[in-house]
């Protein structure tokens, strides 16, 4: 038996209209059928808007924020899909899109590679030469 569920100001919660969209699920979905969803959600997003403004009954009020945050979960899904489609055609490249590039932190993007910090001036690498790391035998 299914348990009629309330809000907690005492309007009803209908089980069936409030279903959550998953992000595993959008993920599994072409860029197409997210696409006609998200037209499906926005049109039904408008209805319930007018149901709103005419005194629709609660429980239509209440789905407002459910169908806002599946438009919102599509949006993100289709821009993930795209941001990854574009990292791959840019990966390898010596270019690479300003944002798609690693954030971090100004310093840390400014800072010496690995390979620029251990490079040695040929002074240096003389120096090393001739004196080596001293080896001390210790007594045990």
């Amino acid at each position: 038996p299914h348990r009629k569920r309330k809000w907690t100001d005492g309007r009803d919660v209908d089980p069936g209209t409030m279903v959550k969209l998953k992000m595993s699920e959008l993920r599994t979905k072409s860029k197409q059928e997210l696409l006609n969803q998200l037209k499906d959600l926005k049109t039904e997003l408008a209805a319930l808007r007018v149901a709103k403004v005419t005194g629709g009954a609660p429980n239509k009020l209440s789905k407002i924020k459910v169908v806002r945050l599946s438009i919102a979960r599509i949006l993100t899904v289709i821009s993930q899909n795209q941001r990854s489609a574009l990292k791959e055609a840019y990966a390898g490249q010596k270019h690479i899109p300003l944002d798609l590039r690693a954030k971090k932190t100004r310093a840390i993007r400014r800072r010496l590679t690995k390979e620029q910090a251990a490079k040695k001036t040929v002074k240096q690498q003389k120096k090393d030469a001739q004196f080596p790391q001293r080896k001390y035998a210790i007594k045990a």
